[in-house]
């Protein structure tokens, strides 16, 4: 098992329902494949540094889990077809 630092970007024209409901999905994702989700920092919106797709703003969400690099590689790929997610980004964190 690896750790991994999860970043992504939820559609800031979604309510706080939605929201929960994204993270929520993402998280048991995870925990479906055999990973552990550590910790969920939600940041909440923010101004982003360029317009994406676009958007101005984007509700920030920070994940931390512990699995194995095919649970990353299927986080990725439902990340990329998802409509509520603008960016993401997988990160494996140092020892």
């Amino acid at each position: 098992m690896r750790k991994y630092e999860v970043v992504y970007i939820i559609r800031p024209d979604l309510d706080e329902d939605n929201n929960t409901a994204v993270i929520d999905r993402f998280s048991d994702l995870v925990t479906n494949q055999g990973g552990e989700v550590l910790k969920i920092d939600k940041w909440g919106k923010r101004r982003l540094a360029f317009e994406v797709k676009d958007f101005r703003e984007g509700y920030y969400v920070v994940m931390h889990i512990d699995a194995e690099s095919q649970v990353a590689s299927e986080l990725d790929r439902v990340f990329k077809i998802s409509d509520s997610v603008i960016r993401h980004i997988i990160v494996r964190e140092e020892k």
